[in-house]
């Protein structure tokens, strides 16, 4: 089950909606085969693990090994349930049960049902852990929030004044590459309407292999100008609007939705990006949006990193009142807070 684990992060990033699974097979203590999820539209780890097998005779005395309930529905591919039963495997070992209502169980029923041992909860933790945008999606009702910002060891987000209308690095260029890896697994960022005017951000992923994340941003009052680099087209962009702009028309790549700005605005947040099936945010700032999530408790975890300068004056930044653990990332401190 750790290998399975260990492969499932191939596909971090490049499943969704479905969640990136691994598959071990194995025969006589030794592994046969194994897989992990592809791209959306393609095969689930299941088919992938099975196929790798050359000699198929040996499935039916065979383990296979899953973090997540096989599949007993039809989407895309057929059920991966169906497929296990018709090779015959003698047993199928699973991390945790998928809490999709499609699923639910239905997959261990079948499994059964052919006669096949099934054993259920093997590191449930670990594997929860890893499918949790997977889960928080299906449970909660809304993406898996990652808080992320900068500080200085004073305390500051952002210099009281600035020269240029673009970022002033914080952090180290290895804390900048290890941001664009996260980017990268991430499936959107969120920013607020004066992070776009001081900064002129492009949220994507420059430092790093993957896919650019869907870009989110607060702009109650159509502030950000036409020019702004996330209005640029290249990447699909949602702008959250007061309801008086509720007339402004999207176009490709570009989607205006209303939110009430006098009201608790993450959670509306949260229910706008449901809406538009997205599994996890980055929130990324500035200060003021970064709190709006703190206040209403609607994150999972925090990313802050500590650079080694100080400002002594200009924006401070967000409070978070929980424990949390740390790493050097050379002369930077990363700070992880959970949510628990």
């Amino acid at each position: 089950m750790k290998r399975c684990l260990q492969i499932a992060k191939n596909g971090l990033g490049t499943t969704r909606p479905n969640p990136s699974v691994g598959a071990v097979i194995v025969h006589q203590n030794k592994i046969i085969g194994e897989g992990f999820t592809s791209p959306f539209g393609g095969n689930h780890a299941e088919v992938n693990a099975i196929n790798s097998v050359k000699n198929k005779a040996l499935l039916k005395k065979a383990t296979i090994y899953v973090t997540l309930e096989p599949c007993s529905h039809f989407g895309k591919t057929p059920p991966c349930a169906d497929l296990i039963v018709k090779h015959q495997l003698k047993q199928v070992v699973i991390g945790c049960l998928d809490s999709n209502s499609l699923v639910a169980g239905k997959g261990i029923e079948r499994l059964i049902k052919a006669k096949i041992q099934v054993v259920v909860g093997v590191l449930e933790d670990e594997c929860r852990t890893h499918h949790k945008r997977f889960f928080t999606v299906q449970e909660k009702k809304r993406p898996y929030i990652i808080l992320k910002w900068a500080e200085t060891k004073d305390g500051f987000v952002a210099p009281k004044s600035k020269n240029e209308n673009k970022p002033v690095f914080i952090s180290n260029k290895y804390s900048q590459q290890l941001v664009h890896k996260l980017r990268s697994k991430e499936h959107a960022i969120l920013v607020g309407t004066h992070t776009v005017l001081v900064d002129n951000p492009k949220l994507n992923v420059r430092s790093w292999f993957g896919e650019n994340p869907i870009r989110i941003a607060l702009d109650r009052t159509l502030r950000i100008p036409k020019n702004a680099n996330i209005l640029d087209g290249t990447v699909k962009t949602i702008v959250l609007t007061d309801k008086k702009n509720k007339n402004k028309e999207s176009r490709e790549n570009l989607i205006f939705e209303e939110i009430d700005f006098s009201k608790k605005v993450a959670s509306q947040i949260c229910s706008v990006l449901y809406k538009n099936n997205i599994q996890s945010l980055i929130v990324e700032g500035g200060t003021q949006t970064l709190q709006t999530f703190i206040d209403e408790n609607l994150w999972d975890e925090a990313l802050v990193f500590v650079g080694e300068n100080n400002f002594r004056d200009g924006t401070k930044s967000p409070k978070i009142k929980k424990k949390f653990t740390q790493e050097n990332i050379e002369n930077d401190v990363l700070k992880t807070y959970k949510n628990d």
